[in-house]
């Protein structure tokens, strides 16, 4: 019996989630400490190291050193296989692989592989792992080729790596990159002239942010003749955020001269439509952020604290669970005893799981906000946007910066570590993998109760 279904025997999915992840942070730290992951061949702190590890199997993006300086090719690979495990989910990989052996998946290995993409339903089977393995890696390495092509005349042949890294790092919405060599920290400003570099990389983080169920939607389009309801709501609210998402950024930022005045109108468009496409999850910055306006920061933390679709590789409160908020307000707003999306009824248990997703969520940023806020050492430039800006990044995985991360104490960063794990597990696994067994517990019926709100 494959270790992973014992496993599932003893742990319920949020649980398995949890320590799954647990492993893989422990294991990725151990490895970016040996000297073979530095540059210098010399033992990396282990907090910073952990820190690492945990943005890399998060798929946040935050570091404390250059990626490009501070780690080997070694250290490099580390970090993508991290983001690769973390960006699909351990448990989906396992399962692909105990697929792949030809053995059989029993009910509570499917479950736990689908609470690992945050979707409940799993009607593909265990076909749907195999989907999501194969179409993951062809659309890297595509990207990895296209980015290559681009990379490869002006880096030789380290090229091919950064096209593949960047590639993974992309698609699984993390906001790694390999730039370094233009300067410690510089980020996608290097590539902000280069319209291809960019415009892979927002298809990349698109399609890797859409989630593993929309893919299974179109790839079964031809039997199922439609797209389903959460198909539709995840592909209308991604296109009203990055059309609004390009049209914010080019008005806020079209005259500052520290991030886009100095740029033609068509870079200006592909740098605010990639910055759209990368605030919500992804965390490549090709305009500087940090040097952005607090309107802009503003923003920015919206979009990130929204994020992408369930199932995906990216984080955040999720697009469907803000679709829910705001038919729900409009339906009561309407005097409307439900609540409809599409000609569909939203039942109860969805909005009572929006409404925990959202005040958890809150109260993780908050937590954070505050640790970063009161650790700022005297006289840093660091403000209150720049902690929140930096706080929503780490909870909704993005990897954007606003200068906080660079500047907070140990406490501070060990709360960035928390909330990335967060984030990445999603609050609502974390508390139910706290909280009892399911078998524990009994609905018990209390009489009706009235009180005033509002």
């Amino acid at each position: 019996m494959p270790v992973f279904q014992k496993a599932a025997r003893r742990f319920d999915p949020a649980r398995t989630l949890v320590i799954g992840f647990l492993a893989i942070i422990a294991v990725g730290t151990v490895l970016l400490c040996l000297p073979i992951s530095s540059k210098t061949r010399e033992f990396t702190p282990l907090f910073d190291c952990l820190f690492t590890a945990t943005s890399a199997s998060c798929v946040t993006g935050l570091v404390i050193y250059d990626t490009y300086a501070h780690w080997s090719l070694f250290g490099q690979m580390v970090i993508a296989l991290l983001v690769q495990v973390g960006g699909l989910g351990f448990v989906t990989i396992i399962t692909f692989f105990n697929v792949a052996a030809g053995k059989k998946l029993g009910y509570r290995t499917l479950k736990n592989a689908a609470g690992d993409l945050t979707e409940s339903s799993f009607e593909g089977g265990r076909g749907i792992f195999v989907s999501i393995m194969k179409y993951s890696f062809i659309i890297e390495i595509i990207g990895a080729v296209i980015l290559a092509l681009a990379f490869v005349p002006e880096y030789g042949g380290y090229g091919v790596w950064m096209g593949l890294f960047m590639s993974i790092t992309a698609f699984c919405n993390a906001g790694f990159d390999l730039l370094g060599m233009e300067g410690d920290f510089v980020g996608l400003k290097a590539s902000q002239h280069s319209p291809v570099v960019l415009v892979t990389l927002a298809l990349l983080i698109i399609v890797g942010g859409l989630g593993f169920i929309v893919w299974e939607n179109f790839i079964n389009l031809k039997s199922r003749k439609k797209l389903s309801l959460h198909t539709k709501t995840v592909l209308i609210m991604t296109g009203i955020l990055l059309a609004g998402g390009t049209l914010f950024y080019m008005i806020a930022e079209w005259r500052n001269p520290a991030t886009m005045k100095d740029l033609n109108f068509g870079e200006k468009l592909v740098n605010a439509f990639f910055s759209s496409v990368s605030a919500r999850t992804a965390g490549f910055d090709s305009i500087g952020l940090s040097d952005s306006s607090e309107f802009t920061q503003l923003g920015t933390i919206l979009l990130m604290f929204i994020g992408a679709a369930p199932g995906s590789t990216g984080g955040g409160i999720k697009v469907t669970t803000l679709m829910v908020i705001i038919v729900t307000v409009v339906s009561y707003i309407r005097n409307k005893n439900d609540v409809d999306l599409f000609h569909h009824k939203i039942d109860k248990l969805t909005i009572y799981r929006t409404l925990v997703i959202s005040v958890l969520s809150m109260a993780a940023v908050s937590v954070c906000f505050v640790a970063l806020y009161f650790s700022m050492p005297e006289g840093s430039d660091a403000g209150a946007v720049q902690c929140l800006f930096d706080a929503v990044s780490a909870f909704s995985t993005a990897g954007l910066t606003a200068g906080a991360v660079s500047l907070t104490g140990l406490a501070g960063r060990i709360l960035l570590i928390l909330t990335m794990f967060i984030g990445r597990i999603g609050p609502v696994s974390l508390v139910m993998s706290l909280v009892m067994n399911s078998r524990e517990r009994k609905n018990i019926v209390y009489p009706d109760g009235q009180i005033l709100i509002g």
